[in-house]
């Protein structure tokens, strides 16, 4: 599978929205409102969507739910844990780190829909719904956390105000509920996903510095060292010891190794961190997806 085709359009869109932002009259003037809107509005819309509209089997999957959450845990606990490590955990700026740490365990649940499909057929697609339903609550509250906490705000009212975490919870409240959008609806919420992943994306790309970089060289390549190295190894650890079936086994992998979410950027511009530093590493965690789902699907699957 050419896993480079399947990541190109995501990247190519960062890229778009940086080209246009610093070589036409389009700069950041012109992306900040439109940030807001994906915030607000287009990314809870498509993520309520994403997880209303796929029936949730709990019963039969708890041994891949157990997975995921432990996966979940583990991968946060991992990023949280980086200003601790020897040699390079204390040269870490405290809120650059808080910023940064939801890309070592937040991931591309664009890229994971478009992938599963061609990885575990239908079934597969269930089952990664399953895994977006109990996960992107438990991420997106491990991504408002640190934040939170260094800009000393309410922990409980920037959650209940978050918009992603409200998109989530009434998706999952909704598939649980049996709510059904109406088929008059669906062509229009669909169109408001697609413009929340290119809008998204592209206000990645226009808010992005790559020199920002700079700014905590080794905290960057120990979040994508986690994302894409330790939560990998992981993931095959809980496929053992949850005595997961091939299928289980394959789509968690592929969880594991999928890039991180276009979203951390907006979330950490919209809390008031370094966004731009953000974006550079949402930027490199795609093109690290060509390597990783490979090492995941190809070597430590082979290994099972």
């Amino acid at each position: 599978m050419n896993f480079a085709q399947l990541l190109f359009p995501d990247f190519s869109l960062i890229l778009c929205g940086y080209l246009v932002c610093r070589f036409t009259a389009l700069n950041r003037k012109v992306w900040e409102p439109v940030e807001s809107l994906v915030y607000y509005f287009l990314f809870p819309v498509l993520l309520f969507h994403s997880i209303a509209r796929s029936p949730l089997d709990l019963g039969s999957a708890s041994s891949l739910i157990g997975a995921g959450l432990a996966l979940g845990v583990g991968s946060i606990a991992l990023s949280y844990s980086l200003p601790r490590w020897p040699l390079i955990g204390r040269h870490m700026d405290v809120r650059l780190h808080a910023a940064s740490a939801q890309v070592g365990f937040r991931f591309n649940s664009f890229i994971a829909l478009a992938l599963v499909g061609k990885v575990a057929g239908p079934q597969g697609l269930q089952m990664i719904a399953v895994l977006i339903g109990v996960c992107v609550p438990l991420f997106n509250v491990g991504a408002v956390w640190p934040m939170a906490r260094h800009a000393q705000r309410g922990f409980g009212r920037e959650l209940l105000r978050n918009p992603l975490i409200i998109g989530t919870a009434s998706g999952l409240a909704a598939n649980l509920l049996g709510f059904a959008l109406p088929g008059w609806l669906e062509p229009t919420i669909n169109r408001i996903g697609q413009a929340s992943l290119a809008l998204g994306l592209m206000a990645a790309g226009a808010g992005m510095q790559l020199g920002s970089l700079h700014a905590g060289k080794s905290l960057g390549v120990a979040v994508l060292v986690v994302k894409h190295v330790g939560t990998p190894l992981l993931a095959l650890g809980l496929v053992h010891l949850f005595r997961l079936d091939a299928l289980q086994a394959t789509v968690l992998l592929m969880f594991a190794a999928l890039p991180t979410a276009s979203s951390c950027y907006v979330l950490a511009a919209r809390m008031g961190y370094n966004g731009p530093y953000v974006a550079a590493l949402v930027t490199l965690s795609t093109l690290l997806g060509v390597v990783s789902l490979p090492f995941a699907l190809g070597v430590l699957r082979g290994m099972l």
